[in-house]
């Protein structure tokens, strides 16, 4: 039986305190499953869950270590948990801890039912299409996958560039859960300044499917209080893999809020409620402005879950109430 009375979910307080690049599952059991970047970006983690409320509660299974050395040694971000033709994946970016901005997409998984308890197992790295000679050659990392009228796609941030390097998002469609089927498209790149602040940067993908639409947010600038999340949609029976289906909104659908004490909110995920079904976004973001040292390995980023509103046009609203 639902509950009669939704839990609120705001930008009061972190939901999951030092958990960044948050992403939610909900499995077809209707249980959830967490996993994020670790602050010690080191390993890779599971919560699971009967209900999206009591996933802060939920104890965190550490599934997969780096290694000691070599591919897959540093900079563990990003993981998401798939469940794909019978078994459990996920996708993460690693690096060489003797090279360790060269980062490339992995695949770990399970062919058991339990994610938290059973065996992974390394797929290594992503494969490409196999007359693709540009995918996962330069830092790549950031993958989710979504899937729309019977055809699965994976979405991914890359850089490009000689000089200044520029993170772009790029899409493809997959053949199987390691490899794709098709060569990367260009989906977006930094066009605005919101998008250039720090570093020219697109990444963090996630997708939402509503209304006949796909609409696909991502993040931008560093991983300061300038981070935001930008949007992208397209009807859900156009070509995803032409740029022209895609529209980007101008301006970005979240950003730093002083009055709610919330700064740099992106990468985020998206799930349904299971009290009432309604589309809930999970995300990161910092509770003031100061960092210490470098942003990008300081802990004080935290995961928020917020339920989703829709205008009267189907687009989502992910803050209706200025601040």
């Amino acid at each position: 039986m639902k509950s009669q009375k939704r839990t609120a979910f705001t930008y009061e307080k972190p939901w999951i305190a030092g958990r960044a690049d948050p992403y939610v599952l909900r499995a077809e059991d209707g249980s959830y499953y967490f996993t994020a970047s670790l602050p010690a970006f080191d390993s890779i983690a599971l919560r699971h869950a009967a209900h999206l409320r009591d996933l802060p509660k939920a104890k965190e299974q550490v599934i997969w270590r780096k290694h000691g050395s070599g591919p897959m040694s540093f900079n563990i971000w990003a993981p998401e948990l798939h469940f794909l033709d019978g078994a459990w994946y996920l996708y993460f970016a690693a690096s060489d801890k003797d090279d360790i901005w060269q980062l490339r997409p992995y695949v770990l998984t399970c062919r058991d039912a339990d994610p938290v308890t059973g065996t992974w197992e390394e797929c290594g790295q992503m494969q490409c299409a196999e007359e693709d000679p540009f995918s996962f050659r330069a830092f790549s990392l950031d993958a989710t996958v979504f899937e729309n009228h019977g055809e699965r796609y994976y979405v991914w941030a890359e850089k490009v560039g000689v000089g200044q390097q520029i993170s772009n998002l790029y899409i493809a469609r997959m053949e199987s859960p390691t490899k794709l089927a098709t060569v990367q498209e260009l989906l977006t790149t930094p066009d605005y300044p919101w998008e250039r602040h720090g570093f020219w940067v697109n990444e963090g993908p996630a997708v939402l499917h509503h209304g006949g639409k796909i609409w696909l947010t991502f993040s931008a600038s560093d991983t300061s209080a300038a981070y935001c999340m930008g949007m992208l949609e397209a009807d859900e029976d156009a070509d995803l893999l032409d740029r022209a289906s895609w529209t980007k909104l101008r301006e970005p659908v979240m950003a730093s809020r002083e009055k709610a004490g919330l700064y740099g909110p992106g990468h985020n995920s998206f799930t349904t409620d299971d009290e009432d079904g309604s589309s809930v976004c999970v995300f990161h973001a910092r509770t003031g402005t100061e960092t210490e040292g470098n942003p990008l390995y300081d802990g004080a980023r935290h995961a928020y879950c917020l339920h989703v509103s829709f205008d009267e046009t189907g687009r989502p609203v992910f803050a209706p109430d200025p601040v």
